[in-house]
This record gives C-alpha cells, sequence and structure tokens, in this order.
C-alpha cells in the first residue's frame, strides 16, 4: 500500500467511527440525568438496535455524554468514562462518570473521571468490571485506583485512539495483596458488617457504610446527602492499598449528586449527615475541607456508630 492509500484508509477508518451527533447527546444526557448516570442492558440493547453499533462502539460513543457532566471551575479540563460493569445476575450496564473539581481547596480532594465511573458501578450493583472507556489517558492516581478492583488482571481500557489492558498502563504494579489484603474492590469475599443501636439512623445510609471497601483502616463510613426536590445520594468509602487514591464517602456521595444533573446548593441541599465506625474515623476533617469550598453551609449532621461483635 502506498502512503497516499495508506492515509486515505486510516481516513475511511476514522469517518467510521460512529458518534451521536450534537443533538442526541443532549437528548442522551437528559436522559441519563433522570437514571443517574446509568444504562441499563435493555438501553444499551434499544441502542445498540436503534444505530446498528456495537456494544463497544457505543461505549466508546457514550465518552463524551459523560464529559457533561463534569464539572471543573480549577481546570477546565473535562473528563468523561464509562464503565462496563456486570451485576450479579449476569446483566451488563454503562456507569457514567466524571471529574468533579472544588474551588479553595488543594488538588487531591478532586474526583477523576474513572473513579467517578467506578464509584458509580460499585454502588448501583456491578459485581465486575470489564471494560472502561475514557475521553484521555488515565493519570497514575486513576491506574491506581482501577488496580484496586477484583478484574484488575483482566481489565480493558479504551482511549479514543488506542485500547490497552490496566496491566499494560500499570506494569508491576503495587496493589492490595502487597499489604496482605485478599480482598479487592467490587469483590464478592468482601462481606458487609453490622452495626448496633441504629435502628434510628436512615438504613440506607447504615446499608452503605456497611458496605464500605475498608480492609486498610476498617472505618466502615458513608455519607447522605438530602436535597429538597431531587431525593437522596449516598457514598462510601473506597480505599486504596496505595492510600492517597482512596475516594471519600463524601466525594462518592457528589459524583452521584453530580451524575443526576444536580448542583450543589442551597436551592437543592438540605443537609449532610456523615455516618463513621466508633474508635475508626477519619473523614470529619476531609468532609469539613470539602464541604468549605462551597458557598454555603447546609445542616451537619456526625454520627459514629459501634460495630457488632
Amino acid at each position: 500500500m502506498t502512503s497516499s492509500n495508506r492515509e486515505h484508509s486510516q481516513t475511511e477508518q476514522t469517518q467510521a467511527v460512529f458518534s451521536f451527533t450534537e443533538q442526541q447527546q443532549d437528548t442522551l444526557f437528559t436522559e441519563l440525568k433522570t437514571k443517574r448516570g446509568i444504562l441499563s442492558h435493555s438501553d444499551i440493547l434499544q441502542l445498540c438496535n436503534e444505530h446498528q453499533v456495537s456494544e463497544l462502539e457505543l461505549l466508546k460513543a457514550c465518552v463524551p455524554v459523560a464529559s457533561l457532566f463534569s464539572v471543573a471551575p480549577i481546570s477546565k479540563f473535562y473528563v468523561g468514562a464509562v464503565a462496563l460493569g456486570i451485576t450479579e445476575q449476569g446483566d451488563r450496564q454503562f456507569y457514567f462518570g466524571a471529574n468533579v473539581e472544588f474551588s479553595h481547596q488543594a488538588l487531591s480532594l478532586v474526583v477523576h473521571a474513572e473513579q467517578s465511573a467506578i464509584n458509580n458501578a460499585w454502588l448501583n450493583g456491578a459485581s465486575r468490571i470489564v471494560k472502561i472507556a475514557i475521553s484521555d489517558a488515565p493519570c497514575g492516581y486513576c491506574r491506581q485506583f482501577m488496580n484496586e478492583l477484583n478484574t484488575a488482571d483482566s481489565l480493558d481500557i479504551h482511549l479514543p485512539e488506542r485500547d490497552f489492558t490496566l496491566r499494560e498502563l500499570l506494569p508491576n504494579a503495587f496493589g492490595p495483596k502487597d499489604l496482605g489484603n485478599k480482598v479487592s474492590l467490587l469483590s464478592s469475599a468482601s462481606q458487609a458488617v453490622n452495626f448496633i443501636d441504629v435502628d434510628n439512623i436512615d438504613q440506607k445510609l447504615v446499608m452503605t457504610a456497611s458496605n464500605s471497601y475498608v480492609p486498610y483502616t476498617s472505618n466502615y463510613s458513608a455519607v447522605k446527602i438530602a436535597t429538597y426536590e431531587h431525593g437522596d445520594f449516598y457514598g462510601g468509602y473506597a480505599e486504596n492499598a496505595a492510600y492517597s487514591p482512596s475516594l471519600s464517602p463524601l466525594q462518592s456521595a457528589l459524583s452521584q449528586l453530580y451524575l443526576a444533573g444536580v448542583a450543589f446548593t442551597g436551592e437543592n441541599v438540605e443537609s449532610i449527615s456523615l455516618l463513621e465506625t466508633q474508635g475508626a474515623e477519619n473523614q470529619l476533617e476531609v468532609t469539613k475541607s470539602v464541604l468549605a469550598s462551597f458557598d454555603f453551609s447546609p445542616a451537619f449532621e456526625h454520627i459514629t456508630v459501634a460495630l457488632s461483635e
């Protein structure tokens, strides 16, 4: 093949890549806000049939839509990610995610798009993640976060121009096993714990905390964001073997809020509740720091509960 033919062939391949029109993106974005950033198995099948594309082609086409959820007042760099997760029932679902930044706070408090998508899958029924499509190459922080997954050894990463496995992007990785941890994020081996004297506490908050992934500190914790008109949003604590990429329960809950298209404002948010494990508390100060980046102060409740023996 001559150089000119090769260029022509590459152009044809580029043109053949499926993408939504701007109007279709806006329509899907509006729909996703009502579904809190999740496309169900039936949604995926319907879209694949409608546009005559494969599941992978659809996954990649959804990434620009995920970027529309981004809240990036500092970087103005809008990143989207879509994870293909499989539930315990075998349903294949798309879990959307986008980066979230907090003005006037340490940059380490941001939520990365990959974290957001994985958090969305973790909180909403996925038992494993097999693929993740991202608008931009994952940073080292995100590669380390993905390395905590129970599918880290087989995870496929799809970028706009190239595809990789996580192991190609993170060889010789440090992970849970290096710290003697036998479970992984989304692992069926992770068992929920039980608290005592929680009858008068929001039971979904209790359940989210008891299902936290906290093999390194045992601080089973969760956050509830109560809104006036948009329902409640919950987030759990997801730790990481490298410690820094851990996702706090408030970051987790805020990501869920934004994936519903709800802004964190005084007009929307009524109160925040933080539940932590008695004797293992470590989330109060970071929660206060993130909340301080907003221009209003919602009602705040800090709850500590003991684990049953």
